[in-house]
């Protein structure tokens, strides 16, 4: 992809669940091989964004278009993630070579290489032969952003994948989602956490479902805009 053109472009874009509209008319261009952030309120749309991106919802109007065909790679939250599933850590980042493999097939020696990168990026090398229900919250998020990083897709969408974990575990995925950007990928994230989007490169701020703003941080997280996404009054 080259930078100067938008990853994913968003035309008026409706999508909701049954007759409940969570999207509304969102325009908006996130930049290639950039990172951006989607900031709003609890209930703004931006779980259901990402899900459009994704493929996960279809949009009720408007377009969507991913530039280059791209499959995006998915993180989802940790919690969405059973404990009951009988797989280990390696085995869970090795599913997202499925892209490229197909389910269930050997992997070659360039897929083992790929999954021993993920998990050492992510610090989880020594807990590769755990099962993914044994792990803490921020040891399991980690497994699951080692998985999308190894699908070594140009698009990689995640669904505040360091909210509620500690200061290592956040550490840690900042900076491989800051390597994967610098390496070419599209990365965008949703988060609550204004000074994690504050570092992105480009930000989009919803609210009830709708586009209050976009571009960088700095001219987009403005006092008077947070406190119109949030519905606060403006600060004085």
């Amino acid at each position: 992809m080259n930078e100067n053109v938008a990853a994913v472009t968003l035309g008026e874009l409706r999508a909701g669940y049954g007759h409940r509209e969570v999207l509304r008319g969102v325009t908006a261009k996130l930049p290639s091989r950039r990172l951006t952030a989607v900031v709003g309120a609890n209930g703004a749309g931006k779980s259901s964004l990402l899900n459009v991106i994704a493929g996960v919802l279809p949009a009720t109007s408007g377009s969507v278009r991913v530039g280059g065909a791209v499959r995006p790679a998915y993180v989802t939250q940790h919690s969405e993630v059973s404990d009951a599933l009988p797989i280990t850590v390696r085995a869970t980042v090795a599913m997202g070579r499925w892209a490229h493999r197909g389910p269930w097939r050997r992997l070659t020696k360039k897929d083992r290489a790929v999954v021993e990168e993920c998990l050492e990026r992510l610090d989880i090398t020594s807990i590769a032969h755990r099962r993914l229900g044994t792990l803490s919250g921020g040891q399991r998020q980690r497994a699951l952003v080692a998985q999308g990083l190894a699908q070594q897709s140009g698009l990689l969408l995640l669904d505040e994948p360091a909210a509620g974990l500690d200061l290592r575990a956040r550490t840690l995925i900042d900076e491989a989602l800051s390597a994967a950007r610098d390496d070419g990928v599209t990365v965008v994230r949703v988060t609550h956490d204004l000074a994690v989007a504050d570092q992105a490169d480009h930000c989009l701020l919803l609210r009830d479902g709708g586009l209050v703003a976009e571009g960088p941080p700095r001219s987009v997280l403005t006092p008077a805009r947070v406190a119109e996404a949030w519905g606060v009054p403006v600060p004085r």
